[in-house]
């Protein structure tokens, strides 16, 4: 986990540098995480570990019943009931947004419950 509960002041800056679109994110209810992949000791931001870690949220979720959403599918509002793999789901939610003509926001790292 690298970062958790967030104050307003940490949140208006990530919204002001562009790392977050809103000051409703749900870190500031300590209802989101976002969680880093490593590869050994390495750090990496490489999407496709992200949508793996993602496939184990989603079946974490299920196991407890817990409703989660991952930034990186926002149009998904329960990953534990997609049909399809994460990576399906990040896709399926990029098309729609292009369908919109609006540009994605792909936060891999990012997981909220939906409580």
């Amino acid at each position: 986990v690298i970062c958790g509960m967030r104050t307003i002041e940490e949140q208006r800056e990530l919204v002001e540098k562009g790392a977050s679109q809103t000051m409703k994110s749900k870190h500031l209810d300590g209802l989101a995480v976002d969680l880093m992949a490593y590869c050994g000791s390495r750090a990496s931001w490489e999407l496709n570990l992200y949508d793996d870690i993602a496939d184990a949220m989603a079946q974490a979720a299920r196991e407890v019943d817990v409703p989660v959403r991952w930034g990186a599918s926002w149009t998904v509002p329960n990953i534990a009931y997609f049909d399809g793999s994460m990576e399906d789901a990040m896709n399926s939610y990029i098309d729609e947004r292009r369908s919109q003509n609006r540009r994605p926001f792909i936060d891999g790292p990012h997981f909220e419950l939906m409580v």
